[in-house]
This record gives C-alpha cells, sequence and structure tokens, in this order.
C-alpha cells in the first residue's frame, strides 16, 4: 500500500487533494470581499464563521455545512427524524465560535422524491435541532433532483444543509488572538462520533465487519445504526451560559473534521497545544479502532474521540470550575485536557498517545 495513504484515504476521502483544492477556491473568494463595501467580511475564510461588519454595534457571523454520509446511514435504518438535528449543530457550533448568538436558520434538502412523511421527519429534527440552539428556521429550499441524488433505499436518497445566520457585539468577538502559553484548555464531551468521519465508518462498520445497521453491539448496549444516527450535541446553551456569565473565553473551537487539528485555526499565534489528560472516550471509538484497525495517527484526525468542543481560558481554577458547573447544567461533562505552549510551528500534541501535528495529519513522536 502507498505509504502516503491513510484510513480515511481509502474511504474516498483524499485530505491533501481537498486542502489543495480549498487553497484554490479561497485565492479566487477572497477578492470578492470588496465587492460589497456595506458587507465587508472581517474574518478570512479559514474560520469557523465568517464576521460581516454591516456598519452596526453587532457583526453578522454566517457560516454553512451539511450532515454528510452520516444520510446514508439513516436511509439504512429508514429513519429520518434526528438528522435534521446534526444539519443544524454543524452550523451552530461554528457559530458560537467567534461568540455569536445563533439567529436564524436556512436550510437546502436535495431529495429525489418529495414524499409528505419523508419530509415531515425530516422538518422534525429541524425544529428539535433549532429549538435547543435558540434559533428560527426562517426558510430554505426543497430541490427535485433525482438524476443527480442516489441513495442506497429506493426514492430516500437526498442530501441536507443549512446556513446560519448569528449576531455578536463588535467588542465581545472571539477568535483567539489573546490566547498565549499557559493558557487551559477545556473540553466539553460529544455526544459520539457526531457528524464527521462517516465514510470511514461505513466502510468499518459495514464493509469490512459486514454488520448490518439492526445488528445489537454489547459493548454499546444499543445496535450499531443506533450508535450511528445518535444525534450531534449542540453547544449553544451551555457556551453562550458561559459567556452571559462574563467568563474570560479567549477561544472557542468546535471539533469537528480533523478533530483537535481544530484546535489551529484559532488567531492566536507562535501558540501550540498540549493534550495531556484525554477524556475516556465512548466505546464506539475504542471498537472502531479495533474493527479497522485503525492506527491512533488516523483515529485523532478524523474523529472527535469523545471531545467535542473546546473552550481555552486563563489557567484558574475558579473560572475553570465555574465553565464545568455551567455544562454539567446542560448535560456534558467539562474538564482540562491540556495547556497552550509555546511553538512557533502551532502544532497540536497528544502526549499520551505521543503524537505531534505534521501539517493536515499526525504522526508518532520520535
Amino acid at each position: 500500500m502507498d505509504p502516503e495513504l491513510h484510513a480515511y484515504d481509502l474511504a474516498g476521502v483524499n485530505a491533501k487533494m481537498e486542502e489543495k483544492g480549498i487553497t484554490r477556491l479561497r485565492r479566487i473568494l477572497a477578492q470578492t470581499f470588496d465587492l460589497s463595501p456595506r458587507a465587508r467580511p472581517i474574518t478570512d475564510l479559514s474560520f469557523f464563521a465568517a464576521l460581516i461588519d454591516i456598519g452596526t454595534p453587532e457583526y453578522l457571523a454566517v457560516c454553512t455545512d451539511g450532515v454528510g454520509t452520516k444520510l446514508l446511514v439513516a436511509q439504512m435504518m429508514d429513519r429520518y427524524d434526528t438528522i435534521g438535528i446534526d444539519c443544524v449543530a454543524m452550523n451552530v457550533n461554528d457559530i458560537i465560535c467567534v461568540g455569536a448568538t445563533p439567529v436564524t436558520i436556512i436550510d437546502y434538502l436535495a431529495v429525489q422524491e418529495p414524499d409528505p412523511d419523508f419530509l415531515e421527519a425530516i422538518a422534525k429534527g429541524l425544529y428539535e435541532g433549532a429549538k435547543l440552539s435558540y434559533a428560527s428556521v426562517s426558510g430554505g429550499e426543497t430541490a427535485q433532483v433525482a438524476p443527480i441524488i442516489t441513495g442506497i433505499r429506493p426514492k430516500r436518497g437526498f442530501d441536507l444543509a443549512a446556513t446560519c445566520v448569528g449576531l455578536v457585539k463588535k467588542d465581545e468577538v472571539i477568535v483567539g488572538e489573546r490566547v498565549v502559553p499557559g493558557d487551559a484548555i477545556l473540553a466539553l464531551s460529544s455526544s459520539g462520533l457526531h457528524s464527521n468521519g462517516y465514510s470511514l465508518v461505513r466502510k468499518i462498520v459495514f464493509e469490512k465487519m459486514s454488520f448490518n445497521v439492526d445488528i445489537y453491539i454489547s459493548e454499546l448496549h444499543k445496535t450499531i445504526g443506533e450508535e450511528l444516527l445518535t444525534p450531534t450535541h449542540i453547544y449553544v446553551p451551555e457556551v453562550l451560559e458561559v459567556l452571559n456569565e462574563k467568563l474570560p473565553v479567549k477561544a472557542l473551537i468546535n471539533i469537528t473534521g480533523n478533530g483537535l487539528l481544530n484546535l489551529n485555526r484559532i488567531m492566536a499565534q507562535n501558540v501550540g497545544f498540549e493534550i495531556d489528560n484525554l477524556p475516556e472516550a465512548q466505546p464506539i471509538f475504542q471498537l472502531l479502532q479495533d474493527w479497522g484497525r485503525i492506527p491512533d495517527e488516523e483515529m485523532f484526525r478524523v474523529f472527535n474521540m469523545g471531545i467535542g468542543f473546546c473552550l481555552i481560558v486563563p489557567d484558574d481554577s475558579d473560572i475553570i470550575a465555574q465553565t464545568a458547573a455551567i455544562a454539567a447544567k446542560h448535560g456534558a461533562d467539562c474538564g482540562r485536557i491540556g495547556t497552550v505552549v509555546e511553538d512557533e510551528a502551532r502544532r497540536v500534541f497528544v502526549t499520551q498517545k505521543g503524537l505531534v501535528q505534521n501539517g493536515l495529519f499526525f504522526e508518532k513522536r520520535a
């Protein structure tokens, strides 16, 4: 096997090619920033959400995302009432990374066939996600595109994505530029896989292991299908309460695709992230690693490994305790997992696993 290939590549996701393509996209699209002088973006195209200056005391925050191939698991289960939660979560969890409050969501649903029961089930999930996020769903688009949308269940092929709009006062923006060595890295627990890495998950579970969605897994205390459809946790309630309590949060990081490598998306310079107190991850992660014989380097690049969201705060026991107490009120475990360190290369180190970031990947430390 080509040593440059990783498990995720073999599952059909080419990270290096994607990065090259995105670099070209950004280079061209950044040229549009001056085309609307009344609403100019102030963040670059790599951040979790775009901040737009519209000439008011608040910035407009905007982001867009979809659910990905987790939609295929919904088709395998023939269950569609939770996938909308994932769609909302993927967006609102990015919006809050700039300190913004979600305001409204617009969805895009492309389908093979607009069966009313099917659409109603998806809408129920969107409603539940919006309710958890304190946001409206103010519009959207449903497109019948059978020639270009295929699925694995007849007449149930679909794609679901959304755009979220939020607001943040200009003096309350959080992008991480004040993070310094010695700050504490706090983690909020994930609800499981969330909505990332499902190309690799499906290859392991349904191709390598030849499981069907109804097989009961004793370590999970549920079927594999139920585990894989567990909705992405929405962190809006706990994060907004932390911000409303005026706790000195320096950075907010959504741990999605690329796992803990998302830590270096913040705006701080010459800092790295030493993760030396990993929480115990849910059993699904160890099962996938064992079933697929996936090395630690790949697991921590593709999956959240039980960490769904991170906050960086001053190293103060009272601040850490208050943050953890607020998270507990909303059903999320919170604990310190590491420390910001000096590092001109801005790398992520997972010391318990002997991992160090090298570009887009983790590798074992020498």
